[in-house]
């Protein structure tokens, strides 16, 4: 039995020679599971134990900043005495309590995975229709506070309902970012955020160039941050949550 500390972002090779019949457990943080096809595994955290004979798994990655120590159990040469489980004999039997097999790294790994990518769609589309309707109210107020919308190029007010469709359109591009960080990125979460607010600024960039009015810039400015200040928090915290 030994223990392996991966710091921070760090990545350890899996070498089959050598873990052919290892189990192991996470004791501290987080450890996600790099699989031979390169696709992302599920992220396990403290006290998860998993199995790595025929599961696929080809490294092992720190998804955290912190430390993640994993204690590695093989089997011990020769019989143990009578009556005397070696570790390696208990860990089998934690392994059959906890359900796995030696098809998967943990049994229902493709299920949790359905069901995070579920709950994330699920949680955007909240987000968004309560985007929606957050962004056309604030600008029905401030169309009643003297506002116009109107855009010199043009020459027409922009329609409430506009406000609503671009709203909606840009937020399922947002789900659409999320999706995709959750199915290959080792870090989801912080990758939306830093990617959602680059977004958002440069978003805000157009009003200045429109030519409207002052209020009018400014009352697109503000329409354009609010739906992000509903959105980027929701989708990063369904991202940060785990299943099970």
């Amino acid at each position: 039995m030994r223990t392996l500390a991966l710091r921070g972002g760090g990545r350890v090779a899996v070498v089959a020679a050598e873990w052919r019949d290892a189990f192991l457990v996470v004791t501290q943080g987080r450890v996600q599971l790099e699989l031979r096809d390169g696709e992302p595994g599920p992220v396990l955290g403290r006290d998860a134990g998993f199995w790595l004979r025929g599961t696929g798994v080809r490294a092992l990655r720190n998804p955290g900043r912190r430390t993640a120590r994993v204690r590695v159990v093989t089997p011990e040469p020769g019989p143990s005495p009578a009556g005397h489980h070696t570790p390696y004999a208990r860990y089998r039997m934690r392994r059959n309590d906890m359900n796995m097999n030696d098809t998967g790294a943990v049994a229902g790994r493709t299920s949790g995975r359905t069901s995070r990518i579920r709950r994330l769609v699920v949680t955007g589309f909240v987000a968004t229709l309560a985007a929606m309707a957050a962004t056309t109210l604030a600008a029905a107020l401030a169309q009643a506070a003297g506002v116009d919308f109107e855009i010199p190029d043009g020459g027409e007010s922009i329609p409430l309902p506009g406000f609503a469709v671009v709203t909606g359109f840009f937020s399922v591009v947002g789900m659409g970012i999320a999706l995709a960080l959750l199915r290959w990125s080792a870090r989801p979460a912080e990758r939306f955020v830093w990617t959602a607010v680059s977004l958002t600024v440069i978003s805000l960039v157009p009003p200045f160039l429109a030519g409207a009015d002052t209020a009018t810039t400014t009352a697109l400015l503000g329409l354009h941050l609010l739906p992000a200040t509903v959105m980027i928090p929701t989708l990063a915290r369904s991202l940060r949550t785990r299943t099970g």
